[in-house]
């Protein structure tokens, strides 16, 4: 089960310019450091005038929920799901 977090985290993002894709690399949540294995799902939303991004990962053992404000620039762990 989800549990829902919405925290302030820093993420570090590969940019591809052959590809122009930017992925989450790893983030960085209450002192420690995750690194990103696989990118799930990525769309957009509308938050009225607001564009932001929603980025489901995983490092492996737990998935990440992860929003992108294109107006602040800053980003949010949504929620975590751990495995098993």
């Amino acid at each position: 089960m989800a549990e829902y977090i919405n925290e302030s985290v820093s993420v570090v993002l590969w940019s591809n310019h052959t590809t122009n894709k930017i992925v989450p690399y790893s983030l960085y949540w209450r002192g420690r450091r995750y690194r990103i294995t696989t990118v799930g799902l990525h769309h957009t939303v509308h938050e009225g005038r607001v564009l932001t991004h929603i980025f489901s990962v995983t490092d492996g053992t737990t998935f990440f929920k992860l929003k992108f404000d294109t107006e602040t620039l800053l980003w949010k762990l949504l929620a975590i799901e751990t495995t098993g």
